[in-house]
């Protein structure tokens, strides 16, 4: 089996949950002894069952969170030198996953020789030539009016890198989960084997009249600006990169919210930006079109800043941003009110952290460690991570399901500026004045009704011009 540990600093997490079947000698306190055991090796305990008792010896189930596979043999080793006996030891995110995560499911059963003729042939016949003569009539009698490609050709995915195709196959599986959960959408996974932009466009807009949206996934920058700008120019359905504007609708929510706490206003902040690729550079875009006026954007080789070789997504922002010129991270730092970095650990020192205003906006993004941990922010600081085990995840799932739900309700033919800024302040004013008095920057995922205002506000900021003639369903 390939190598997949964590990093040693990582704390114990979903990652590799696991539970272990143990064969116990009965006590008084066995399930106290038992989760002190897990506990001591570091792991977190999440549940201890009594499963049956049997003539002298107990089983229990013990599941818990490590930080790796070594980890996890840690923990099995003491249980057993303990006196214990573990039969079993289950890696629940393998299960979880084991034969996939998605199924396609008829709406309608097909119980009798009546049903089978209207599901399939001749009944259909009518419906496929009604839509050859009528081509909008698909949004009514197809899937197409609820379906999204959810599409990536592998080169980006999560923070692992380019694992092409195959690999990408349970993280789209997933992104589908989540489509359907949060946002009732269809959503289907497709990982293109194909070479460059130019084969990825061609294969989508191929693949098209499926769909009633394109949702790019995990595709390299600077790839991923080309493949969505020519989708969008080729084809009539909205077409979002997810890891860009799914980003930066709710860094932009959370921000608003951390403004609030704070008594700032966004065209007040000053405001730095690390790490420019496809996420960076929509957060920079959002922040900019929300009325940022002193915004600093950081990369790998410093302040952006013209010179030979920039990329183009970087040369586009640069008359937009650092308007007191200032010249390296250090610098830009020092008394600024806002941070977002979505780059990596190590990118940025907790010295230069404690140069910021006081009460500053520390969103430390990078997965699996944030480049500034929650304890490493200076005292005071209102702080985000991508990390789903600590508070104010940011968190794409936010946005994605509803963005596509108002979207396809809609039927809008593109995503605009308008309609992720709609999303991004609608997150942000779901969580009450009482909740941003506790902390809290952006809504839990699970909110009641968190997909449902946002699908909402994107469908209230669809722009005539945006929207094509059919009446929304």
């Amino acid at each position: 089996m390939p190598s997949d540990e964590g990093a040693g600093t990582t704390p114990p997490g979903p990652s590799f949950s696991t539970t272990v079947r143990v064969e116990a000698v009965p006590g008084p306190a066995l399930l106290v002894d038992l989760t002190r055991l897990v506990g001591d090796t570091g792991a977190t305990v999440v549940g201890v069952d009594l499963v049956e008792m049997a003539s002298g010896s107990a089983r229990v189930d013990v599941t818990f969170h490590a930080i790796d596979r070594h980890h996890v043999d840690r923990v099995v080793e003491a249980i057993n030198s303990a006196g214990h006996h573990v039969r079993r030891v289950s890696d629940r995110a393998y299960l979880y996953h084991l034969g996939g995560t998605i199924d396609v499911v008829a709406k309608s059963e097909i119980r009798t020789r009546d049903d089978l003729s209207l599901a399939y042939t001749p009944a259909v016949g009518r419906i496929a030539s009604s839509i050859a003569a009528e081509p909008a009539a698909a949004w009514n009698l197809t899937i197409k009016a609820n379906a999204v490609a959810i599409v990536t050709d592998g080169t980006a995915v999560l923070g692992l890198g380019d694992l092409g195709p195959l690999a990408a196959l349970p993280v789209m599986e997933g992104k589908a989960a989540l489509f359907r959960r949060f946002g009732e959408v269809n959503a289907f996974p497709l990982c293109l084997d194909v070479d460059g932009a130019d084969a990825l466009v061609e294969v989508v807009t191929a693949l098209a009249p499926t769909f009633g949206g394109v949702n790019l996934e995990d595709i390299a920058a600077p790839r991923c600006f080309e493949v969505e700008r020519r989708l969008q120019e080729r084809l009539d359905i909205p077409v979002f990169h997810d890891d860009q504007h799914g980003t930066a609708a709710v860094v932009l929510a959370a921000l608003l919210n951390a403004s609030r706490m704070t008594g700032r206003e966004l065209r007040h902040l000053r405001a730095v930006v690390v790490g420019i690729g496809a996420a960076g550079h929509a957060i920079c875009d959002i922040l900019l079109a929300a009325g940022v006026e002193d915004l600093v954007a950081v990369d790998r080789d410093g302040v952006l800043r013209p010179g030979p070789g920039l990329p183009v997504h970087q040369a586009e922002l640069l008359p937009r941003l650092n308007p007191r010129g200032v010249r390296t991270l250090s610098e830009a730092l020092v008394g600024a009110d806002a941070l977002v970095a979505v780059s990596r650990r190590g990118a940025i020192e907790p010295a230069e952290v404690a140069a910021m205003a006081d009460r500053p906006i520390v969103f430390g993004l990078a997965n699996p460690e944030p480049e500034i941990w929650p304890d490493e922010a200076p005292a005071g600081a209102v702080v985000a991570t991508g990390r789903s085990d600590l508070p104010n995840q940011v968190n794409n799932a936010l946005c994605f399901p509803g963005v596509f739900r108002g979207a396809l309700d809609g039927r809008a033919t593109r995503i605009t500026p308008a309609m992720l800024t709609a999303a991004a302040t609608a997150l942000a004013d779901t969580v009450s004045e009482e909740e941003r008095q506790l902390g809290v920057l952006i809504p839990s995922i699970f909110h009641p009704r968190v997909h449902e205002r946002v699908a909402a506000a994107v469908r209230g900021a669809i722009d005539d011009a945006d929207r094509r003639t059919a009446p929304p369903r």
